[in-house]
């Protein structure tokens, strides 16, 4: 006998494929000509992005022969083109791949790392934290970059081509150009302000001095070139040569226009940070989940330690069974405990002693589960348990404030025709990260750093997240890959968002696990994001849910209105060997899933 879960899995399967159009990318497809498809049906592979371009070039990578390592690698160096205010040559990213042929999952955390002269004090100045504002557009925001070192290595343990060929359909696409749409014109609107405070950037996002037009072509040829030179020399051009040399010279004394009256304040990277980079092959976290095995990033993400610690929070209630009104009331009570648990115990673990083990176990999760209550709303900011010594609903700790991530990170996911998987975000932190453009180089460095606490919030008790040498701040970066009890894929999710990414992935997955949703309308559900603090977040669709929302209204939830909330990605192993690929309907403009083969 089949376990329920399955069955269910068997029944959206059928459904998804019943009300689906595989969508296929031409052979060298142009922005201007690839349709977007948020689900699609089919054989060979499959590749979800939110942008067409790059969903078509990771699809060109399995057409010629490619599997999901190399196919991600090249989805990703052209989001750096068509996404360049969510990831980019100048950022980091965590990397979840399953092996097929072994049935385990292996990850890689390439997250920026603050310089090796970096202390906590790094965003203090005159012993007062800095303005996030203040921060941002400087080079005291920016990290070693991890994304190069992410690609190198994933292709070095499970690839099956070299970088130079994956970075071509990137490389054409930046000299020949993309057709800007609504989202991009958008997100350069948004950033018009401190964009004109770096020329070089200016002189790239801006052409002409003015904001781009929708429906114009964009290109970028210096991008083209710097791709060209790592595609030849390898990822050593970045971390040991002439690109790494311009990245340190940008960091320490930004390009700032003079006549913006901005302080962009130097960092402090040096070569030698950049030399000393390695993005770290881990195990991945892991849960039970209704029979099923949830595999995600462990720290110095939170994104596995906390999803992982909600979910088992939400293992003793039938989800698929409570109204909508209790359901979300449970799921964003969970959310808020795992994070309260987050806030005090996850940094980087080459720094802190993480309780990693401990906050995935099913009794500490168990004695957090009992602060539910059916009738009341916990009160945020909830304190902290203790994982290593668990008491029934017992918090005695002291809150920790959730800190800040920029939300337009990107997020994408592949699998191939051997059942490989990979589920891979990707960040510069922020929309347009640190607002500095290398010069001559056609990208845009990190404010990563700026993930860090900058001061504690409380100096009694220990922050895990302060800065360091050399150190990795905290991420809520959650790719997910959900594998059957014999250790087959059965789906795989991330989203960017920032800490919200936390949320989105967990609702996801709830969504599609428990409550009955095709893939790709776990994607479309109207969102809730609850991270430990007083209000939460509601997306429109469940903000204007008048009656829906006065019940949980009626029980002491206090709301407030996010009009968009991540925008998340997936792929859905069928029973019948088919993959379904998912993306979103409206978020970010839509997203774009494609397969090889589409089914008939």
């Amino acid at each position: 006998m089949r376990h329920p879960v399955a069955r269910k899995l068997s029944v959206l399967a059928v459904s998804a494929a019943v009300v689906s159009v595989g969508a296929a990318a031409p052979p060298s497809a142009a922005r201007h000509t690839t349709p977007k498809a948020p689900v699609a049906v089919g054989y060979g592979g499959a590749v979800a992005s939110v942008d067409a371009d790059a969903s078509a070039a990771g699809i060109e990578v399995l057409r010629k022969g490619g599997n999901a390592v190399d196919a991600a690698v090249a989805t990703a160096a052209a989001l750096g083109v068509t996404e360049p205010y969510s990831a980019g040559i100048g950022g980091g990213g965590y990397f979840v791949y399953y092996d097929a042929k072994s049935r385990t999952v292996h990850t890689i955390d390439g997250r920026e790392t603050a310089p090796l002269s970096a202390g906590s004090g790094l965003f203090l100045e005159n012993g007062k934290p800095l303005a996030f504002a203040d921060a941002v557009s400087s080079g005291l925001a920016v990290g070693t970059p991890g994304t190069p070192a992410t690609w190198q290595t994933a292709l070095e343990q499970w690839g099956s081509k070299p970088l130079g060929p994956l970075l071509k359909p990137a490389e054409r696409l930046a000299r020949d150009g993309f057709t800007v749409d609504d989202t991009f014109r958008a997100q350069t609107a948004a950033n018009e302000t401190r964009f004109r405070y770096f020329p070089d950037t200016a002189r790239l996002f801006l052409p002409g001095g003015a904001l781009p037009a929708v429906g114009s072509t964009f290109k970028n040829p210096d991008l083209a070139r710097t791709y060209e030179e790592l595609g030849r020399k390898g990822v050593g051009a970045l971390y040991r040569g002439d690109i790494g040399e311009d990245i340190v010279a940008t960091v320490n004394h930004p390009p700032v226009d003079p006549a913006s009256g901005w302080n962009a304040r130097p960092g402090d990277l040096t070569e030698k940070d950049l030399a000393a980079y390695r993005a770290k092959i881990q195990a991945p976290t892991r849960t039970s989940y209704r029979g099923l095995g949830v595999y995600s990033i462990a720290p110095s993400s939170s994104g596995g330690t906390t999803v992982g610690e909600a979910l088992n929070i939400l293992e003793n209630s039938d989800l698929s069974k409570l109204s909508r009104a209790q359901y979300l009331h449970r799921y964003i009570e969970a959310s808020r405990i795992a994070f309260a648990d987050r806030g005090r115990w996850v940094g980087d673990p080459a720094f802190e002693d993480v309780p990693a083990k401990e906050l995935l176990s099913q009794r500490y999760a168990d004695s957090r589960a009992c602060l539910i209550k059916d009738d009341a709303v916990l009160t945020s900011p909830v304190a902290p348990g203790d994982p290593r010594h668990p008491a029934d609903c017992g918090a005695p700790g002291v809150a920790a404030p959730t800190t800040y991530e920029g939300e337009n990170t990107t997020h994408l996911t592949v699998a191939d025709k051997w059942g490989n998987v990979v589920a891979y975000t990707l960040t510069i932190e922020q929309t347009g990260g640190s607002g500095i453009t290398v010069p001559g180089r056609g990208f845009l460095l990190n404010n990563e750093l700026t993930d860090f606490s900058f001061a504690p919030a409380n100096p009694a008790v220990h922050d895990p997240n302060l800065p360091g040498p050399g150190k990795r701040p905290r991420s809520s970066i959650s790719p997910t890959i959900v594998l059957d009890r014999h250790d087959k894929p059965v789906v795989a999710v991330g989203s960017p968002g920032g800490a919200t990414i936390i949320t989105t992935v967990l609702q996801t997955l709830t969504g599609f696990l428990d409550r009955g949703l095709p893939l790709v309308d776990a994607i479309a559900a109207p969102r809730a994001s609850q991270r430990n603090a007083a209000q939460t977040e509601l997306e429109p669709g469940l903000w204007n849910d008048t009656a829906l929302r006065q019940q949980l209204e009626a029980i002491g939830h206090s709301f407030k209105l996010n009009p968009e909330i991540g925008a998340a990605t997936g792929v859905q192993r069928l029973p019948d060997g088919r993959w379904l690929a998912a993306a979103e309907k409206v978020r970010r403009g839509g997203g774009s899933a494609m397969v090889v083969r589409p089914a008939p």
